[in-house]
């Protein structure tokens, strides 16, 4: 593939270009964190606030712009076969490990082959395409596929695949390793000092190895566990950065109309989160297709955006969200229309048997989506409870199958490969996780679809069994799409350039700079 080749040289030639204007260097960046991570050497949790500090302190090979295309990260360059089979990285050289000890090819290999297919369960299944890792030599690795995977080249990104240091990890119990206290990676920030409850403060890596990278001296993230308390901090200065999702939606609009404060969209690119309720396919009411397509006419989907959402976000039309690789209109849209939704109520009987909804207890906004479900579905006879419980009660619930309808939120990693078909395929409905195949969803020849689409080599080849998919499982809906969600982040104008990429703020503060 001699035009990819040639593009990643772009890439890397436009990375490493001498900045068009002077940045400031120096200062510092408070940034909530919320809620505190449960630890951050991200080669065991992948969460999505371990992923926001630790994106700071590991990398992968590459990273990935807004567009999701991959540029350089700790590989510098790289070349795909034409049969789509061999991925040859070759790595950025005179990279040190925080500690002083030389990184190469070995700690690519070890991480990929040995320690991360023990601990993450997502970069697993992608993995499971691979024959073999090698590296011919200290600065080159090679990825040879036992058939091609056409997400294959989106697996790189840093919570997906963070390198681990060999010389410390090799032969330990990896889960028990003192070292995950204190976490040792290549990125542009060092882990200092971890205040429980209250902050994780990061330093600069002084031996980074892109000149000039990073800017920032030092990175508090900052533990406020309460919403208020978090927009308060942000209003007295106490903090600078309000990742998306950190206060509630109402407000939003409050803060952001506050001087020298700015707010921005991007960076969700690559994970493009993507809300539904899960419908129990299994039984009761919510196991007749004719009853699922009522909950989607019954529902007021663009109110409930604008109003409960604040206008962040866009009505969801597919499994596959919009903004993310090889989307398809082609489906049958479900407007708001209550009378459809009363004649497909009536065609199967339904009797009124109440049904259990379970809002996701990520605060107040989640709560008050529910309650605009409640009443949507109430207009057309549906008989709903809500059922609420706490993070722990949810988990165990939507694990357990115990639900009719429930609220949830999942990433999508840039390809439906790695972050859609997971919930729709047979394969994947295991009781015990409720990250999978939570409704119950079986469609032998859609599974079949699912399966060919992701070894395809040709994009066009691929596109059109997706479209082909998104057609038929829409009508099928085995669950409630809500919305592509839109986290806003929250930051002060004079802090620059602290979203580049598809991942956002997770690995923000390796360009950002405060303006001076």
């Amino acid at each position: 593939m001699q035009h990819l080749l040639k593009a990643t040289t772009f890439l890397v030639a436009a990375a490493l270009a001498a900045p068009a204007f002077a940045q400031d260097d120096g200062g510092r960046l408070d940034i909530v964190v919320q809620p505190e991570p449960p630890g951050l050497m991200l080669g065991l949790v992948q969460n999505g606030p371990t992923q926001l500090v630790a994106g700071d302190i590991f990398e992968s090979l590459l990273r990935y712009d807004t567009d999701l295309v991959p540029g350089p990260s700790l590989a510098k360059s790289w070349e795909i076969s034409d049969d789509g089979l061999v991925y040859t990285f070759h790595l950025q050289e005179g990279v040190k490990w925080h500690d002083g000890e030389p990184f190469s090819a070995d700690d690519v290999v070890f991480s990929a082959d040995v320690f991360l297919r023990e601990t993450h369960a997502r970069l697993r299944a992608s993995l499971a395409y691979v024959d073999k890792i090698e590296a011919p030599d200290a600065n080159t690795v090679v990825f040879t596929l036992k058939e091609p995977f056409g997400p294959f080249i989106n697996a790189f990104e840093t919570g997906t695949m963070p390198i681990v240091p060999k010389h410390i990890y090799e032969g330990t119990d990896f889960a028990n390793n003192p070292a995950n206290a204190t976490p040792i990676g290549t990125g542009p920030f060092k882990f200092d000092k971890w205040e429980k409850g209250s902050y994780i403060h990061l330093v600069k890596n002084e031996d980074y190895y892109i000149d000039g990278l990073p800017h920032l001296d030092e990175v508090f993230y900052r533990v406020i566990p309460d919403a208020a308390a978090r927009a308060v901090a942000f209003e007295t200065g106490e903090v600078d950065v309000l990742p998306g999702g950190s206060v509630e939606n109402w407000d939003i609009p409050r803060l952001a109309a506050m001087d020298n404060v700015c707010t921005t969209g991007k960076g969700w690119e690559f994970f493009a989160p993507h809300a539904w309720m899960w419908l129990n396919n299994r039984e009761g009411p919510t196991a007749d297709k004719r009853f699922r397509q009522a909950v989607m006419y019954a529902m007021d989907r663009e109110f409930m955006k604008d109003v409960v959402w604040n206008g962040y976000g866009k009505v969801a039309t597919s499994p596959v969200s919009s903004r993310t690789n090889f989307y398809s209109d082609d489906t049958t849209m479900y407007n708001h229309d209550p009378e459809k939704a009363k004649a497909l109520l009536a065609e199967m009987g339904y009797d009124g048997t109440e049904v259990r909804l379970l809002p996701l207890p990520y605060g107040e906004t989640w709560q008050r989506w529910a309650e605009a479900v409640r009443q949507n579905l109430s207009e057309v006879g549906i008989n709903v409870q809500i059922d609420s419980t706490d993070v722990a009660g949810w988990n165990e619930k939507t694990a357990n199958w115990d639900y009719d309808m429930a609220f949830t939120y999942l990433y999508q990693y840039g390809d439906p490969a790695l972050g859609v078909s997971r919930n729709y395929t047979a394969d994947r409905i295991k009781k015990g996780s409720p990250w999978n195949n939570v409704e119950g969803y079986d469609n032998p020849e859609l599974d079949a679809k699912w399966a060919a689409a992701a070894t395809m080599v040709k994009p066009e080849d691929r596109a059109k069994i997706y479209a082909e998919i998104q057609k038929e499982i829409v009508d099928d809906v085995p669950v409630a799409w809500m919305q592509e969600l839109e986290f806003p982040t929250i930051y002060r104008c004079n802090v620059q350039d602290l979203v580049t990429t598809g991942i956002g703020i997770n690995d923000g503060p390796r360009n950002a700079w405060i303006k001076k």
